[in-house]
Protein backbone atom coordinates (compact mmCIF):
# COMPACT_ATOMS: atom_id res chain seq x y z
CA UNK A 1 0.00 0.00 0.00
CA UNK A 2 2.95 2.50 -0.93
CA UNK A 3 0.34 4.60 -3.04
CA UNK A 4 -1.37 5.63 0.61
CA UNK A 5 2.63 6.89 1.45
CA UNK A 6 1.31 10.45 1.50
CA UNK A 7 -1.12 9.51 4.25
CA UNK A 8 -0.74 8.58 8.12
CA UNK A 9 -1.58 5.71 8.52
CA UNK A 10 -3.18 6.14 11.89
CA UNK A 11 -6.55 7.73 10.21
CA UNK A 12 -7.24 4.04 8.52
CA UNK A 13 -7.31 2.23 12.45
CA UNK A 14 -9.87 1.12 13.84
CA UNK A 15 -10.09 1.12 17.58
CA UNK A 16 -10.26 -2.43 17.74
CA UNK A 17 -6.53 -1.71 15.60
CA UNK A 18 -5.66 0.66 17.74
CA UNK A 19 -6.32 -1.59 21.23
CA UNK A 20 -4.22 -4.04 19.79
CA UNK A 21 -1.60 -1.50 19.26
CA UNK A 22 -1.06 -0.83 22.23
CA UNK A 23 -0.87 -3.88 23.60
CA UNK A 24 2.10 -4.66 21.66
CA UNK A 25 3.92 -1.30 22.53
CA UNK A 26 3.72 -2.23 26.04
CA UNK A 27 5.15 -5.54 25.37
CA UNK A 28 7.74 -4.14 23.42
CA UNK A 29 8.26 -0.97 25.81
CA UNK A 30 9.11 -3.48 28.89
CA UNK A 31 11.22 -5.85 25.99
CA UNK A 32 13.34 -2.57 25.56
CA UNK A 33 13.82 -1.80 29.30
CA UNK A 34 14.42 -5.63 30.75
CA UNK A 35 16.94 -6.04 27.60
CA UNK A 36 19.94 -3.71 27.24
CA UNK A 37 22.27 -6.35 25.93
CA UNK A 38 22.50 -8.85 23.85
CA UNK A 39 22.62 -11.56 26.40
CA UNK A 40 19.71 -10.10 28.31
CA UNK A 41 17.42 -9.85 24.97
CA UNK A 42 18.80 -13.85 23.94
CA UNK A 43 17.63 -15.27 27.69
CA UNK A 44 14.12 -13.13 26.66
CA UNK A 45 13.73 -14.80 23.10
CA UNK A 46 14.32 -18.30 24.46
CA UNK A 47 11.60 -17.93 27.54
CA UNK A 48 9.31 -16.27 25.35
CA UNK A 49 10.05 -19.63 22.76
CA UNK A 50 9.53 -22.08 25.37
CA UNK A 51 6.41 -20.36 26.33
CA UNK A 52 5.12 -20.64 22.35
CA UNK A 53 6.36 -24.37 22.48
CA UNK A 54 9.52 -23.99 21.29
CA UNK A 55 12.19 -26.63 21.86
CA UNK A 56 15.95 -26.62 22.58
CA UNK A 57 17.23 -27.96 19.19
CA UNK A 58 20.25 -29.51 21.14
CA UNK A 59 17.91 -31.52 23.04
CA UNK A 60 15.61 -33.00 20.13
CA UNK A 61 19.76 -33.87 18.40
CA UNK A 62 20.72 -35.62 21.51
CA UNK A 63 17.29 -37.89 21.77
CA UNK A 64 17.73 -38.60 18.23
CA UNK A 65 14.02 -37.74 17.41
CA UNK A 66 12.53 -36.98 14.05
CA UNK A 67 11.04 -33.47 13.39
CA UNK A 68 7.95 -32.92 11.28
CA UNK A 69 5.56 -30.08 9.67
CA UNK A 70 4.66 -28.28 12.43
CA UNK A 71 7.63 -28.55 15.03
CA UNK A 72 9.05 -25.54 16.65
CA UNK A 73 12.84 -26.09 17.76
CA UNK A 74 15.41 -23.15 18.92
CA UNK A 75 19.06 -22.95 19.05
CA UNK A 76 21.68 -20.42 21.09
CA UNK A 77 25.00 -19.29 19.94
CA UNK A 78 27.43 -18.75 23.41
CA UNK A 79 24.02 -17.10 24.96
CA UNK A 80 24.26 -14.31 22.64
CA UNK A 81 22.56 -15.05 19.25
CA UNK A 82 19.47 -17.21 18.79
CA UNK A 83 17.76 -19.26 15.62
CA UNK A 84 14.25 -20.06 16.05
CA UNK A 85 12.97 -22.75 13.49
CA UNK A 86 9.15 -23.65 12.37
CA UNK A 87 9.24 -26.80 10.43
CA UNK A 88 7.34 -26.34 7.25
CA UNK A 89 4.57 -28.24 5.44
CA UNK A 90 7.36 -28.07 2.23
CA UNK A 91 10.68 -29.49 1.51
CA UNK A 92 13.29 -27.98 3.20
CA UNK A 93 15.07 -28.14 0.11
CA UNK A 94 12.19 -25.43 -1.02
CA UNK A 95 13.81 -22.87 1.01
CA UNK A 96 13.20 -20.85 4.41
CA UNK A 97 11.54 -18.13 4.84
CA UNK A 98 13.68 -15.98 7.18
CA UNK A 99 13.56 -12.87 9.34
CA UNK A 100 16.91 -11.89 10.41
CA UNK A 101 17.47 -9.03 12.99
CA UNK A 102 20.35 -7.94 15.86
CA UNK A 103 20.81 -7.60 19.22
CA UNK A 104 23.30 -5.61 19.80
CA UNK A 105 23.52 -1.78 20.47
CA UNK A 106 26.03 0.72 20.60
CA UNK A 107 27.41 0.99 24.40
CA UNK A 108 30.41 1.98 26.50
CA UNK A 109 32.34 -1.73 27.32
CA UNK A 110 34.49 -1.44 30.42
CA UNK A 111 38.04 -2.36 29.64
CA UNK A 112 39.85 -5.50 31.27
CA UNK A 113 41.84 -3.77 33.86
CA UNK A 114 39.36 -0.80 34.14
CA UNK A 115 39.18 0.48 37.48
CA UNK A 116 41.82 3.66 38.54
CA UNK A 117 41.92 6.63 40.73
CA UNK A 118 42.92 9.83 40.38
CA UNK A 119 42.41 13.25 42.61
CA UNK A 120 40.08 11.43 44.51
CA UNK A 121 37.99 10.30 42.31
CA UNK A 122 37.55 6.43 40.97
CA UNK A 123 37.01 5.58 37.62
CA UNK A 124 36.26 2.88 35.14
CA UNK A 125 38.25 2.79 32.03
CA UNK A 126 35.84 2.12 28.88
CA UNK A 127 36.32 1.64 25.20
CA UNK A 128 32.92 2.24 22.88
CA UNK A 129 31.11 0.07 21.09
CA UNK A 130 29.77 0.48 17.50
CA UNK A 131 29.17 3.62 15.70
CA UNK A 132 28.30 7.01 18.63
CA UNK A 133 28.53 10.35 18.57
CA UNK A 134 30.91 10.50 21.69
CA UNK A 135 29.88 13.98 23.08
CA UNK A 136 26.08 12.59 23.58
CA UNK A 137 27.01 10.10 26.07
CA UNK A 138 28.41 12.70 28.62
CA UNK A 139 26.83 14.12 31.75
CA UNK A 140 23.40 11.41 31.38
CA UNK A 141 22.70 8.36 33.74
CA UNK A 142 24.23 5.50 33.20
CA UNK A 143 23.70 1.93 34.11
CA UNK A 144 26.17 -1.70 34.43
CA UNK A 145 24.75 -4.33 32.75
CA UNK A 146 27.03 -7.81 32.18
CA UNK A 147 28.46 -10.56 34.04
CA UNK A 148 31.80 -11.18 35.53
CA UNK A 149 33.09 -15.01 35.63
CA UNK A 150 35.39 -16.11 37.80
CA UNK A 151 38.11 -18.41 37.57
CA UNK A 152 36.10 -21.28 38.83
CA UNK A 153 33.05 -20.92 36.18
CA UNK A 154 30.95 -19.34 38.78
CA UNK A 155 28.59 -16.55 36.70
CA UNK A 156 28.38 -12.89 38.66
CA UNK A 157 25.21 -11.20 36.78
CA UNK A 158 25.12 -7.57 37.23
CA UNK A 159 22.90 -4.77 36.94
CA UNK A 160 23.12 -1.62 38.36
CA UNK A 161 21.09 1.39 37.56
CA UNK A 162 18.11 0.21 36.82
CA UNK A 163 16.01 0.04 39.93
CA UNK A 164 14.90 3.38 41.28
CA UNK A 165 17.17 2.35 44.24
CA UNK A 166 19.92 1.69 42.51
CA UNK A 167 22.73 4.62 42.00
CA UNK A 168 23.85 5.50 38.46
CA UNK A 169 26.84 6.72 36.70
CA UNK A 170 28.06 8.79 34.40
CA UNK A 171 30.89 10.19 32.31
CA UNK A 172 31.49 14.07 33.49
CA UNK A 173 32.35 16.74 30.76
CA UNK A 174 34.19 19.94 31.04
CA UNK A 175 32.43 22.52 32.35
CA UNK A 176 31.25 25.72 30.08
CA UNK A 177 33.14 28.19 31.71
CA UNK A 178 36.58 26.47 31.15
CA UNK A 179 35.56 24.95 27.61
CA UNK A 180 36.67 27.60 25.27
CA UNK A 181 39.34 25.17 23.78
CA UNK A 182 36.72 22.46 23.82
CA UNK A 183 34.42 24.33 22.14
CA UNK A 184 36.60 24.91 18.61
CA UNK A 185 36.79 21.26 17.94
CA UNK A 186 35.08 19.92 15.35
CA UNK A 187 32.20 17.51 16.74
CA UNK A 188 34.08 14.19 16.59
CA UNK A 189 37.10 15.76 18.90
CA UNK A 190 35.01 17.79 21.38
CA UNK A 191 35.24 14.01 23.42
CA UNK A 192 37.82 11.72 23.10
CA UNK A 193 37.02 8.08 23.24
CA UNK A 194 39.60 7.89 26.01
CA UNK A 195 37.82 10.26 27.95
CA UNK A 196 34.63 7.85 27.71
CA UNK A 197 35.49 6.64 31.61
CA UNK A 198 33.00 6.38 34.30
CA UNK A 199 32.68 8.08 37.31
CA UNK A 200 32.12 5.57 40.11
CA UNK A 201 33.27 6.38 43.08
CA UNK A 202 34.49 9.06 45.60
CA UNK A 203 34.07 7.85 49.30
CA UNK A 204 38.00 6.64 50.34
CA UNK A 205 38.08 3.81 52.51
CA UNK A 206 40.54 4.75 55.29
CA UNK A 207 43.77 2.85 56.16
CA UNK A 208 47.01 3.45 58.49
CA UNK A 209 48.70 4.98 55.38
CA UNK A 210 46.55 6.49 52.86
CA UNK A 211 43.08 6.58 52.09
CA UNK A 212 41.54 4.82 49.05
CA UNK A 213 38.71 5.85 46.97
CA UNK A 214 39.72 2.53 44.80
CA UNK A 215 40.01 0.84 47.52
CA UNK A 216 36.58 1.53 48.89
CA UNK A 217 35.12 0.37 45.37
CA UNK A 218 37.12 -3.27 45.79
CA UNK A 219 35.77 -3.35 49.12
CA UNK A 220 31.98 -2.99 48.18
CA UNK A 221 32.44 -5.53 45.08
CA UNK A 222 34.09 -8.05 47.79
CA UNK A 223 31.07 -7.21 50.19
CA UNK A 224 28.07 -7.42 46.94
CA UNK A 225 29.49 -9.53 44.54
CA UNK A 226 32.26 -11.43 46.10
CA UNK A 227 34.85 -9.91 43.10
CA UNK A 228 38.40 -9.42 43.10
CA UNK A 229 40.13 -6.76 41.14
CA UNK A 230 41.53 -9.61 39.06
CA UNK A 231 37.88 -10.59 38.01
CA UNK A 232 37.78 -7.02 35.61
CA UNK A 233 39.56 -9.67 33.33
CA UNK A 234 37.10 -12.29 32.94
CA UNK A 235 34.40 -9.81 32.72
CA UNK A 236 31.68 -9.00 30.03
CA UNK A 237 30.25 -5.18 32.01
CA UNK A 238 28.89 -2.16 29.60
CA UNK A 239 27.33 1.15 30.31
CA UNK A 240 24.20 2.20 28.66
CA UNK A 241 21.62 4.84 29.32
CA UNK A 242 19.92 4.08 32.91
CA UNK A 243 15.87 3.68 32.62
CA UNK A 244 12.87 2.84 31.36
CA UNK A 245 11.50 3.15 27.80
CA UNK A 246 8.69 6.05 27.91
CA UNK A 247 5.76 6.95 25.47
CA UNK A 248 6.79 10.06 23.36
CA UNK A 249 4.74 13.40 22.69
CA UNK A 250 1.59 14.47 24.41
CA UNK A 251 -0.12 12.40 21.88
CA UNK A 252 1.84 9.01 23.25
CA UNK A 253 2.49 8.19 19.68
CA UNK A 254 5.68 7.50 19.70
CA UNK A 255 8.68 5.23 21.82
CA UNK A 256 11.57 6.36 22.90
CA UNK A 257 13.93 4.25 24.77
CA UNK A 258 17.76 3.53 24.15
CA UNK A 259 18.74 0.00 22.18
CA UNK A 260 15.89 0.58 19.32
CA UNK A 261 18.19 -0.13 16.53
CA UNK A 262 17.75 -3.02 15.98
CA UNK A 263 15.65 -4.52 19.01
CA UNK A 264 12.70 -2.92 17.44
CA UNK A 265 12.95 -5.48 14.45
CA UNK A 266 14.24 -8.41 17.18
CA UNK A 267 11.14 -7.56 18.96
CA UNK A 268 8.62 -7.67 16.14
CA UNK A 269 10.12 -10.14 13.80
CA UNK A 270 9.76 -12.41 16.99
CA UNK A 271 6.90 -11.74 17.81
CA UNK A 272 5.84 -12.15 14.55
CA UNK A 273 7.28 -15.74 14.66
CA UNK A 274 5.98 -17.15 17.53
CA UNK A 275 2.52 -15.60 16.50
CA UNK A 276 2.15 -17.38 12.79
CA UNK A 277 0.95 -21.11 12.70
CA UNK A 278 0.97 -23.71 9.97
CA UNK A 279 3.66 -22.23 7.42
CA UNK A 280 4.37 -23.89 4.13
CA UNK A 281 8.26 -23.42 4.13
CA UNK A 282 9.81 -23.82 7.38
CA UNK A 283 10.40 -20.33 8.89
CA UNK A 284 13.20 -19.02 10.34
CA UNK A 285 13.99 -16.39 12.90
CA UNK A 286 17.63 -14.98 13.40
CA UNK A 287 18.51 -12.65 16.25
CA UNK A 288 22.44 -12.07 15.54
CA UNK A 289 25.59 -10.29 17.50
CA UNK A 290 28.29 -7.96 16.33
CA UNK A 291 26.42 -6.08 13.39
CA UNK A 292 27.20 -2.54 14.46
CA UNK A 293 30.70 -3.65 14.63
CA UNK A 294 30.78 -5.34 11.21
CA UNK A 295 28.90 -9.08 12.17
CA UNK A 296 32.47 -10.58 12.81
CA UNK A 297 33.29 -13.26 15.45
CA UNK A 298 32.19 -16.59 17.10
CA UNK A 299 28.30 -14.39 17.63
CA UNK A 300 28.04 -12.27 14.79
CA UNK A 301 26.38 -13.48 11.25
CA UNK A 302 29.53 -14.40 9.21
CA UNK A 303 30.20 -17.04 12.14
CA UNK A 304 28.64 -20.77 10.84
CA UNK A 305 26.01 -20.95 14.19
CA UNK A 306 23.38 -20.50 11.46
CA UNK A 307 24.05 -23.15 9.37
CA UNK A 308 25.14 -25.27 11.61
CA UNK A 309 21.98 -25.21 12.93
CA UNK A 310 20.29 -25.43 9.79
CA UNK A 311 22.18 -28.90 8.98
CA UNK A 312 20.99 -29.94 12.19
CA UNK A 313 17.37 -29.10 12.13
CA UNK A 314 17.95 -31.09 7.95
CA UNK A 315 19.12 -33.81 9.77
CA UNK A 316 16.54 -34.27 12.11
CA UNK A 317 14.13 -33.49 9.51
CA UNK A 318 15.16 -37.11 7.37
CA UNK A 319 18.84 -36.47 6.09
CA UNK A 320 21.28 -33.86 5.42
CA UNK A 321 23.75 -33.33 2.60
CA UNK A 322 25.84 -30.50 1.77
CA UNK A 323 24.01 -29.92 -1.67
CA UNK A 324 19.98 -29.90 -0.23
CA UNK A 325 21.49 -27.46 2.61
CA UNK A 326 22.86 -25.66 -0.54
CA UNK A 327 19.44 -25.82 -2.21
CA UNK A 328 17.59 -25.00 0.45
CA UNK A 329 20.05 -21.59 1.39
CA UNK A 330 19.82 -20.40 -2.66
CA UNK A 331 15.98 -20.81 -2.98
CA UNK A 332 15.15 -18.83 0.71
CA UNK A 333 14.05 -15.85 1.08
CA UNK A 334 15.11 -13.40 3.66
CA UNK A 335 13.84 -9.68 5.24
CA UNK A 336 16.57 -8.24 6.80
CA UNK A 337 14.59 -6.94 9.50
CA UNK A 338 17.07 -3.77 10.43
CA UNK A 339 15.96 0.13 11.13
CA UNK A 340 15.88 2.96 8.59
CA UNK A 341 16.47 6.75 8.94
CA UNK A 342 13.37 8.81 9.25
CA UNK A 343 13.18 12.07 8.38
CA UNK A 344 13.87 14.75 10.37
CA UNK A 345 12.76 18.24 9.48
CA UNK A 346 15.60 19.73 11.95
CA UNK A 347 17.95 18.24 9.45
CA UNK A 348 15.76 18.09 6.35
CA UNK A 349 18.95 18.59 4.10
CA UNK A 350 20.41 15.41 4.71
CA UNK A 351 17.43 13.70 3.31
CA UNK A 352 15.83 12.93 -0.26
CA UNK A 353 12.65 13.74 1.08
CA UNK A 354 11.07 11.82 -1.79
CA UNK A 355 13.33 8.59 -0.84
CA UNK A 356 13.20 8.84 2.69
CA UNK A 357 11.41 6.83 5.42
CA UNK A 358 8.50 8.91 7.34
CA UNK A 359 7.19 7.97 11.24
CA UNK A 360 4.10 6.94 11.41
CA UNK A 361 3.54 6.17 7.80
CA UNK A 362 4.22 1.79 8.03
CA UNK A 363 6.71 -0.75 7.39
CA UNK A 364 10.10 0.26 5.29
CA UNK A 365 12.10 -1.29 2.33
CA UNK A 366 15.42 -0.36 2.14
CA UNK A 367 16.12 -2.14 -1.66
CA UNK A 368 19.57 -1.24 -0.73
CA UNK A 369 21.93 0.35 1.92
CA UNK A 370 25.71 0.76 1.85
CA UNK A 371 27.90 4.02 1.40
CA UNK A 372 27.34 6.71 -1.91
CA UNK A 373 27.92 4.43 -4.71
CA UNK A 374 25.71 1.42 -2.99
CA UNK A 375 29.34 0.23 -1.49
CA UNK A 376 28.76 -2.71 0.49
CA UNK A 377 25.16 -3.05 -0.05
CA UNK A 378 22.71 -5.92 -0.97
CA UNK A 379 21.06 -4.49 -3.24
CA UNK A 380 17.61 -6.68 -3.69
CA UNK A 381 15.85 -7.54 -7.24
CA UNK A 382 13.26 -5.93 -8.71
CA UNK A 383 11.22 -9.38 -8.97
CA UNK A 384 11.66 -10.09 -4.87
CA UNK A 385 9.98 -6.31 -4.33
CA UNK A 386 7.56 -7.01 -6.97
CA UNK A 387 6.60 -10.28 -4.63
CA UNK A 388 6.99 -8.53 -1.65
CA UNK A 389 4.26 -5.61 -2.92
CA UNK A 390 1.66 -8.13 -3.55
CA UNK A 391 1.91 -9.75 -0.08
CA UNK A 392 1.73 -6.82 1.55
CA UNK A 393 -1.36 -5.63 0.11
CA UNK A 394 -2.97 -9.11 0.17
CA UNK A 395 -2.46 -8.09 4.30
CA UNK A 396 -3.17 -4.65 4.39
CA UNK A 397 -0.10 -3.71 5.40
CA UNK A 398 0.98 -0.19 4.77
CA UNK A 399 4.63 0.12 3.49
CA UNK A 400 7.19 2.85 2.16
CA UNK A 401 9.96 2.57 0.24
CA UNK A 402 13.40 4.37 1.46
CA UNK A 403 17.06 4.80 0.93
CA UNK A 404 19.40 5.66 4.01
CA UNK A 405 20.08 9.42 3.40
CA UNK A 406 21.44 12.02 0.25
CA UNK A 407 23.71 9.52 -1.91
CA UNK A 408 26.52 11.47 -0.97
CA UNK A 409 25.93 11.84 2.72
CA UNK A 410 27.56 8.57 4.11
CA UNK A 411 25.42 5.56 4.68
CA UNK A 412 24.88 2.06 6.87
CA UNK A 413 24.78 -1.21 6.12
CA UNK A 414 23.13 -4.39 7.86
CA UNK A 415 23.19 -8.48 7.82
CA UNK A 416 21.54 -8.85 4.04
CA UNK A 417 24.52 -8.76 1.93
CA UNK A 418 26.21 -11.62 3.70
CA UNK A 419 22.94 -13.39 3.74
CA UNK A 420 22.65 -12.83 0.10
CA UNK A 421 26.00 -14.36 -0.68
CA UNK A 422 24.34 -17.58 -0.51
CA UNK A 423 22.11 -17.06 -3.22
CA UNK A 424 18.67 -16.25 -1.65
CA UNK A 425 16.34 -13.02 -2.42
CA UNK A 426 17.54 -10.59 0.65
CA UNK A 427 15.79 -7.22 1.15
CA UNK A 428 16.31 -4.74 4.17
CA UNK A 429 13.00 -4.56 6.06
CA UNK A 430 11.90 -3.07 9.15
CA UNK A 431 11.07 0.80 11.17
CA UNK A 432 12.01 4.09 10.78
CA UNK A 433 14.26 5.62 13.72
CA UNK A 434 14.81 9.03 14.59
CA UNK A 435 18.22 9.73 16.28
CA UNK A 436 19.29 6.69 15.19
CA UNK A 437 22.47 5.44 17.32
CA UNK A 438 22.11 8.24 19.35
CA UNK A 439 21.36 7.39 23.73
CA UNK A 440 17.92 7.27 23.13
CA UNK A 441 16.02 6.71 20.19
CA UNK A 442 12.44 7.43 18.96
CA UNK A 443 9.95 4.95 16.92
CA UNK A 444 6.17 5.40 16.00
CA UNK A 445 4.18 3.02 17.62
CA UNK A 446 2.07 2.59 14.51
CA UNK A 447 5.00 1.49 12.35
CA UNK A 448 6.18 -1.50 14.91
CA UNK A 449 2.67 -2.45 14.71
CA UNK A 450 2.91 -2.37 10.85
CA UNK A 451 5.80 -4.01 10.58
CA UNK A 452 4.79 -7.20 12.94
CA UNK A 453 2.01 -7.28 9.98
CA UNK A 454 4.50 -7.34 7.23
CA UNK A 455 6.71 -9.91 9.25
CA UNK A 456 3.75 -12.15 9.15
CA UNK A 457 2.57 -11.67 5.92
CA UNK A 458 6.38 -12.94 4.81
CA UNK A 459 5.95 -15.90 6.33
CA UNK A 460 2.48 -16.93 5.48
CA UNK A 461 3.11 -16.22 2.07
CA UNK A 462 6.23 -16.29 0.76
Amino acid sequence: MAEEKKDSVWSSYSEADKKALEALSRGYIDFLSECKTERESAAWAVRAAEKAGYRKLADVVEKGEKLKAGDKVYAVNMKKAVALFQIGTEPMEQGLAILGAHIDTCRLDVKQNPLYEDGGLAYLDTHYYGGIKKYQWVTIPLAMHGVVVKKDGKVIHVNIGESPEDPVFCVTDLLIHLSSEQMKKNASKVVEGENLDILIGNYPLKKKDKESVKDGILALLKEKYGMEEADFNSAELCLVPAGRARELGLDRSMILSYGQDDRVCAYTSLVAMLETKKVKRTSCCLLVDKEEIGSVGATGMHSHFFENALAEVMEACGGFSELSMRRCLANSYMLSSDVSSAYDALYAASFDKKNVAYLGKGMVFNKFTGARGKSGSNDASAEYLGKLRAMMDKHKVHYQLAELGKVDQGGGGTIAYIMAAYGMNVIDSGVGVLSMHAPWEATSKIDLYEVKKGYMAFLKEV
